[in-house]
């Protein structure tokens, strides 16, 4: 690889955090607000008109976010560079089976690293600085997938920086790890229901955190706090007991 200064991948890594956020949430918010928003009225999940303050209040935070994400990714290829990380890039050396255990892994963790840093946030103390931002804008869209204030980004960003430290990561595990992060956001934040409610019913929204599960979290904030899984809400008494039946009527 080579070596380049940490300014220059803290603007290379500030386009791609930026182009990805445009084509992933701006592509979910044309797609199913502007060209089948009609057609798709009856699995929204709003329950007022959407404002465009606060489109614009969730774009302007996720651009602060992107800064903090690029100089995360900066700072983890300068390690590399110096060959402090775990990083690698020949798929061979662990073994192509490792791949696919090690992007479990990192999901596995990064719920497990979520669940408890956001239930933490939502505590009175700390909420008004760190994770009002979030919230803000009352009805999530896409454009709220990574809208965070800094403090928040910051520590966001600390998971990928820990983690190449501690797990032996392929270069494709990371970005597929990353790529999955920003998809699944934009889906929690939809505010559509797009499967039917029996296949959530069982397994999906069972197991699997989709948008009315999110969107519960948004109305009520002192349930469900976990990120891919609903297994720590299960765990821990942080699933809103109403949210099976939610499920089926999407009334919560």
């Amino acid at each position: 690889m080579i070596n380049h200064s940490f300014w220059y991948y803290c603007f290379l890594f500030f386009g791609i955090t930026l182009a990805r956020y445009f084509l992933i949430a701006g592509g979910a918010y044309l797609l199913f607000y502007l060209v089948l928003g009609k057609s798709l009225a009856n699995k929204s999940l709003h329950l007022k008109p959407l404002m465009s303050c606060s489109i614009k209040n969730d774009i302007e935070l996720s651009v602060l976010s992107a800064v903090v994400f690029a100089i995360c990714g900066a700072f983890i290829i300068s390690e590399y560079s110096l060959g402090a990380t775990l990083l690698y890039t020949d798929p061979y050396k662990y073994g192509l089976w490792y791949l696919v255990v090690s992007f479990i892994a990192v999901l596995v963790l990064q719920d497990t690293y979520f669940y408890f840093i956001h239930r933490m946030f939502h505590q009175p103390l700390i909420f008004r600085w760190m994770h009002y931002g979030h919230h803000r804008s009352g009805e999530p869209t896409p454009w709220s997938c990574s809208a965070f204030d800094l403090p928040e980004a910051i520590v966001q960003g600390i998971f990928f920086v820990g983690v190449s430290f501690i797990v032996p990561l392929h270069f494709i595990t990371l970005v597929t790890a990353l790529i999955t992060m920003t998809v699944w956001a934009v889906f929690t934040h939809l505010g559509f229901e797009l499967f039917p409610s029996s296949s959530k019913s069982y397994w999906l929204g069972k197991w699997f955190i989709g948008s009315i599960h999110h969107s519960i979290h948004h109305r009520k904030y002192k349930v469900h706090y976990g990120l891919y899984f609903t297994f720590w809400d299960k765990l821990l008494g942080t699933e809103d007991p109403n949210y099976e039946n939610a499920t089926h009527t999407r009334e919560f």
